[in-house]
This record gives structure tokens, sequence and C-alpha cells, in this order.
């Protein structure tokens, strides 16, 4: 999976493969327990998607800066977060709100999702393309827009994840899920918790989960 030149790109992809082994494993220990979700941590190489100055902490349990004020979320809240989403049906079509570096579109890939996936920032999703095609992950459609009004054009969708905290819950994005999909996302200003949403046919049911810290999720296009 992992693109290397030369032999000293290709020992650290091979010590990569046992660093992301012991990463599912404490994944696992942590509560993980949906396999796709955990076969797709193990395939995905996360040292891909982080400045090359921070891989060696890669498969640490910690976010970590990638430029432009963002961060790459640590490895038990991308997995939570998936596992939510996805845990005990088919992964469907998947909306991200925040493409970020490109991992949590990734792991939905690497979990069977189809992805869309909208990021504001233009800078950060060209690095996100070039990640994803580091990595051998080029079927996510990425998107240059504002990640409140999501993309009604192609919904609606299975489920909806967000990487950036809202203040309030996007009306757009609810109206783009499909009867029975699920959307999971932080939500809060100084104090954020994940809050998963599964609409039914008697209407949109809330619950509040993990406390959770995040970037906020910010208007318009730069």
């Amino acid at each position: 999976m992992v693109a290397t030149v030369g032999p000293r790109a290709h020992g650290w992809g091979m010590m990569s493969e046992r660093t992301r082994a012991r990463m599912v494993e404490r994944l696992h220990q942590g509560g993980i327990r949906d396999e796709r979700v955990l076969e797709a941590m193990r395939r995905v190489p996360r040292h891909v998607f982080v400045d090359e100055a921070l891989a060696s902490r890669a498969y640490d349990d910690v976010s970590l800066p990638i430029g432009h004020g963002q961060t790459i979320s640590q490895p038990f809240t991308v997995a939570r977060m998936t596992e939510l989403l996805l845990t005990g049906r088919p992964a469907g079509k998947v909306l991200e709100i925040g493409t970020g570096c490109g991992y949590q579109s990734a792991v939905l890939l690497e979990s069977g999702a189809d992805v869309y996936s909208i990021e504001r920032l233009g800078p950060l999703l060209a690095k996100a393309r070039q990640n994803l095609r580091a990595a051998k992950l080029i079927h996510a459609r990425l998107v240059h827009a504002d990640g409140h009004a999501g993309l009604p054009d192609v919904a609606p969708f299975d489920g909806i994840i967000m990487t950036c905290a809202a203040r309030f819950v996007p009306q757009a994005l609810v109206d783009q899920l499909a009867e029975g999909g699920r959307m999971i996302m932080p939500l809060g200003d100084d104090e954020q918790y994940l809050l998963l949403l599964e609409k039914t046919p008697q209407g949109l049911r809330q619950t509040r989960l993990d406390p959770v810290k995040f970037v906020p999720l910010l208007s318009g296009r730069a």
C-alpha cells in the first residue's frame, strides 16, 4: 500500500506494518470491534498523511498538525467515528465534511465506502489528493466547497461524517441523509462532544457520546 522510493523508504514501510499492527491492537483493546474498521486502520499507511518530520509519531495515538491550522485526528478518534458510522451495515455512500490530509477518507475507502469529501481549503485539498495517490487510494471524490452546504446533487448519503466541530447541526446535511442513514459529528465550541444522528421513519434520533476536541467548521472557501 505504501509508495516507496529506495532502500530507506522501503525500510520505513516495513517498519510501519509492524507499528500499524501494534496500533490496531491498541484500538482493539480500547474497544473498537468492527473488523472492517480494524483492517482498514491496519492497511492505511498513516505516515503518508503527515509531514515527514512527524512520521516517527504517525502511529502514536495523538493528533498531529498538518498545516493551515488543521490537524489529523488521533487514530482512536478516527476508528471510533468510523465504527459508529458503519457498524452493523454496509458502508454505502458516505459524505465527509473536512477532507484535511485525506486520512479519514482513506480509512473510509478501505472500509468499503463510496466516499465523497468536501474541503474548504484549496491547498489542503491538493495535499490530500497527493497523499491519497501516494497511498494508492484514488477513488474518493474530493470537492473544494463549503461543508455546510454538503453535496445536494449527489445526495442522499447513507452516512455523513464531519471531521470539524460545528456549533449547530447543519440542516442541509440532515436533509441529505438517507432514511436509515447515520451522521457522526463533533458538536460544540469550547466543550465538544460526538453526536450521532440517525434518520428513522419516526424522525431524527440524536445520541450524545464521547467528549472530543476538533478544529471548528468554518464557512466559505479559501
